[in-house]
């Protein structure tokens, strides 16, 4: 039996001990064993039983424990009283005992603010302490202590918000199973944060997400976490793109953005409830391509829960019920939109490989929602698809290589499901996209291309016609990327229906041209002469040429001259002929030229209509030579002509002789130096020039081999500021020019076409241009090599007016047409000695160019006449009169040093062969008498009385016989003192 204590000495006793309980909470740090802490924890539990059964004393110790953690607020020991009251909540949370709310409250709140007020600087230890009283707290009142966290969610403290939200975190973590009960309504609480447009609490709100999703996923289906993650993706991204963030603000929006991907990234796929949240929720945001950026996580996501288990073979009764109506059932997410959405990732080089892989390895990992029938062969054909995006295949190239791959691997798929209905579903999908599609999106080409693959597949006709027919109708071409977009959708599309193509292509193109003949209503006239239809003609040229292209030799056979080149023809007669028109025209005749030659030599091409053909190609070269300084057209003429040529019948020569000279009008003489200067200070010029670039066939670029000042000598009167553009479309032209030459060459039929050239280019090889002399040798070297190369003997009946007209050059002011020069004489000595089989013994000339490199007029000078003395040795005495004609046309025309060069090959010529050419010496005398009547006579004159020397030297005879006949009324007066001189010496 228990004897009760006085009342005096109980109220004594419990006094005492309430002072002794914060005496000790007070100062029980100062212990330093283990056991003096554990001998505290015991008698602050016994005491704290003790005091807390009697009213009055619960509510000195509330009271108390306010005083105590009030210090926390004001001194700076923050880390001591957090202890002391960590020590306290311990002891309380293993009695039964309740604290009053408002006595919580204030506890709370004090901790609380404690620790997230900004003003204060606590350290990590601190901070740490704090977290755990307050965790120790919400053990102790659960419900208190939630509401209290989701009071803060909705203050205006920014701090006081973002740190309820990170303690809501951390409780959701926790495994107390009060907390599992109370989730909804936290959920319920954050989601109302979801608009929220501060940074800090945005970020808060994507952590708390990741908390909940790594705790307990099955409790997300109140709001959608993962929703949410790739709505602020949007956000963030939205607000980037919208360019008006600071810098700071740029960077903290990517940083939000990158912890989206790295929450969805990091996902435990093995939590529970994860799988039934992820799938197929995950796949509703595959497709919007705001969020493109997250396939990447998506797509490690859903590859991690097919390895976990085959979840695409998952009965649908099994997913969430939420979603069960919308997935795979509906609009919104149909095996077509997903597959589409994946092919445009895949497809888009701008996305990155990885974006890339990612949107292949969803495909590979789906591919049982796409279609049945393509699990074996994506399983099979995808791995190697990334393996050249991995850089893994020796044989992978670029971007543009992956990309007919990609639709390689989409033709294959299709034609491997044998689906019809699923085909032409695929084929409305690629359309929609297609059509929502901007111009500017680089996903748009692609598109085209997967849409043309698709129909290329379809059997059923009308379909095909209808989706073609929209998209010829939708389409601006006026946008280059429009235009080329229609001619790949029509080239795809005709690789097993072309015969459905090119009807569909008859049909649009007599509608553009149905005003030719026919009454029409203004508005409809004015609709078929607008700059969109023009350009749509234009499209429709290209893509009959792009077609011809793909045609089987059946096909194209059946339709070239009636369907193709007639739609051509007459989509050009109703344009109004404008730089596009006029390039799309000439390309398309190349097309269809090269596909017919493709088709083998059995096949005879229309006469008449080759006829017509050249025609219209020979009118533009005449357009463009007499009034456009600078223009591609030519330069695609030219390649038109080449790939005509090759087509039986061969041209006549009378139209290979107007071809050849309208061709070099328009290259090796065109642009005159006066046009040059234009050009210059042109800024239509420099458009066109631009335009040419980019329509450069790729097999015929070609970089400079010499730098800009080499090529001007170091003169800045030829700099021009779009020398490069310029440079580069006078190459290509040049180039284009040989090969059709070398075709002319092969298809000339009475072999007289050399001559042709020489005389042609003679003209230019002696202007005043230095631009044209260099052109003009530029392509006398082509010509020289392709005669050498196949062995022509043409070159040898022309050696001496060529070397005639080549020695002079050897000293041209351009250091460019020297070294060609060069080139040139040597391909020609080279010719001749395989013509005469055998083999050369002196030096090849081109070890002698370093020496016509040098600023020295007296170095070249010296150089030339070496190669001279080369050259000569090996020289037909019966070219001599055709070397000395030649020489007199440079003589007559040309200034300065390359006088001289005339003069000192001349000189070493009669110096090297005088012994030979007895029979030549009056032809000789006759050339050397009218280079009298030259403007340059006195830069010649030594030359000229050296000449005269060395004939009377070894042929006296002749020469007395010569100047003993009366003078000519033409004569000059040079030549009489000449005559004079010479009679006086040998009369002495």
């Amino acid at each position: 039996m228990q004897c009760p204590w006085p009342a005096m000495e109980k109220g004594q006793i419990y006094e005492n001990l309430h002072e002794l309980l914060f005496s000790v909470l007070r100062n029980w740090q100062d212990c330093q064993e283990e056991k003096d802490r554990e001998a505290v924890l015991g008698a602050v539990s016994a005491m704290l039983d003790v005091l807390l059964q009697e009213e009055l004393h619960r509510e000195h110790v509330w009271e108390e424990l306010l005083w105590l953690i009030h210090p926390c607020q004001e001194i700076q020991d923050t880390c001591r009283v957090a202890k002391s009251l960590t020590l306290f909540l311990e002891v309380l949370e293993g009695i039964d005992s309740v604290i009053p709310k408002d006595k919580f409250q204030d506890i709370t709140s004090a901790v609380f603010y404690q620790l997230y007020d900004d003003s204060k600087q606590h350290s990590k230890a601190d901070c740490a302490e704090l977290t755990h009283c307050i965790m120790l707290q919400a053990r102790i009142c659960p419900d208190e202590m939630i509401l209290f966290l989701q009071s803060q969610l909705g203050d205006d403290w920014e701090a006081g918000c973002v740190a309820a939200l990170g303690l809501l975190g951390a409780l959701v973590c926790s495994d107390d199973p009060m907390m599992t009960e109370k989730l909804p309504q936290v959920v319920e609480a954050v989601q109302r944060l979801c608009s929220d447009p501060r940074i800090r609490v945005r970020r808060a709100v994507l952590h708390f997400i990741n908390d909940l999703l790594n705790a307990n996923a099955r409790s997300c289906s109140a709001w959608d976490v993962v929703g949410h993650i790739f709505s602020e993706f949007s956000r963030t991204t939205e607000r980037r793109a919208a360019g008006n963030l600071s810098i700071q603000e740029a960077q903290e929006e990517g940083a939000l953005q990158a912890l989206c991907m790295d929450i969805l990234g990091s996902l435990d796929i093995s939590v529970r409830g994860m799988s039934k949240l992820l799938w197929p929720r995950l796949l509703l945001f595959v497709v919007p391509a705001q969020y493109t950026g997250m396939l990447i996580p998506v797509s490690r996501c859903v590859q991690a829960l097919s390895e976990r288990e085959d979840l695409t073979g998952r009965r649908i009764e099994d997913l969430d019920p939420h979603f069960v109506s919308s997935m795979f059932q509906g609009p919104l997410l149909t095996p077509q939109t997903l597959l589409v959405r994946l092919l445009v990732v895949a497809g888009s080089p701008v996305a990155g490989s990885e974006l890339q892989a990612a949107a292949l390895l969803l495909m590979q990992n789906l591919h049982s929602r796409f279609h049945r029938a393509v699990g074996a062969m994506w399983a099979t054909e995808i791995p190697l698809l990334l393996q050249c995006l991995e850089g893994k295949e020796e044989s992978f190239l670029d971007s543009a290589e992956f990309e007919r791959r990609l639709l390689k691997f989409l033709r294959a798929s299709v034609d491997t499901t044998q689906d019809e209905a699923w085909i032409e579903a695929l084929s409305c999908e690629l359309s929609r996209w297609l059509s929502s599609s901007a111009c500017s999106s680089g996903e748009k080409s692609f598109l085209y291309k997967a849409l043309g693959t698709v129909l290329g597949a379809c059997k059923g006709v009308l379909h095909v016609q209808e989706k073609l027919l929209q998209h010829l109708e939708e389409a601006n071409a006026e946008e280059p990327c429009e235009a080329q977009g229609i001619i790949s959708l029509l080239s795809h599309a005709a690789e097993s229906n072309f015969q459905t193509v090119l009807a569909t292509l008859t049909i649009f193109a007599s509608r553009l041209c149905k005003g030719r003949n026919a009454r029409i209503s203004r508005r409809k006239k004015m609709e078929l002469d607008s700059t969109r239809a023009h350009a749509t003609r234009s499209a429709l040229m290209l893509a009959h040429g792009s077609l011809a292209l793909r045609a089987s030799k059946e096909q194209l056979l059946a339709h070239l001259e009636g369907d193709i080149a007639g739609n051509i023809l007459m989509l050009y007669s109703c344009s109004c002929r404008d730089l596009q028109n006029n390039l799309a025209l000439v390309q398309s005749i190349t097309d269809f030229s090269s596909a017919f030659q493709a088709v083998g030599d059995s096949a005879c091409f229309n006469p008449s209509l080759k006829g017509k053909l050249l025609e219209i190609l020979m009118d533009l070269l005449k357009k463009y030579y007499s009034g456009i300084p600078v223009s591609p057209v030519p330069l695609k003429v030219v390649l038109a002509l080449e790939q005509l040529s090759k087509l039986k019948p061969s041209f006549e020569s009378k139209d290979m002789g107007e071809m050849l000279v309208l061709c070099c009008k328009n290259i090796v003489t065109h642009p005159s130096a006066e046009m040059m200067l234009k050009i210059r200070k042109s800024q239509q010029a420099a458009q066109y020039l631009q335009v040419t670039c980019r329509s450069f066939p790729s097999h015929l670029l070609v970089k400079p081999y010499l730098s800009t000042h080499s090529l001007c000598s170091g003169s800045s009167r030829h700099a021009i500021p779009h020398f490069p553009l310029l440079f580069q479309l006078q190459q290509t032209s040049l180039k284009a020019l040989g090969q059709l030459m070398a075709v002319l060459l092969e298809t000339e039929p009475i072999g007289s076409f050399f001559q042709n050239i020489v005389h042609v280019l003679r003209r230019s090889l002696i202007s005043e241009n230095v631009w044209e002399r260099k052109r003009a040798l530029q392509t006398c070297s082509q010509l020289l090599s392709v005669c050498e190369e196949r062995q022509r003997g043409d070159a040898c009946e022309h050696f001496g007016s060529l070397v005639g007209l080549l020695a002079p050059l050897t000293c041209d002011p351009m250091p460019a047409s020297r070294q060609l020069a060069v080139t040139c004489l040597n391909s020609l000595l080279r010719i001749q000695d395989k013509a005469a089989n055998r083999v050369i013994e002196t030096r090849d000339i081109r070890s002698l160019c370093e020496g016509l490199h040098a600023c020295s007029v007296v170095s070249q000078l010296q150089t030339t006449s070496k190669m001279a003395r080369i050259v000569c040795r090996n020289f037909p005495v019966e070219r001599t009169v055709d070397f000395m004609m030649a020489i007199k046309e440079t003589i007559r025309t040309a200034k300065g040093v390359r006088v001289r060069a005339a003069g000192k090959w001349m000189t070493t010529f009669l110096q090297m062969i005088r012994k030979d050419i007895c029979w030549n010496v009056p032809p000789i005398l006759y050339i050397l008498r009218s280079c009298t009547s030259s403007p340059q006579q006195s830069t010649f004159m030594p030359f000229l009385c050296q000449a005269v020397a060395i004939l009377t030297l070894c042929h006296k005879e002749f020469m007395i016989e010569n100047f003993s006949r009366l003078l000519e009324p033409t004569d000059s007066e040079t030549w009489r003192r000449i005559r004079e001189f010479c009679l006086q010496r040998w009369s002495q």
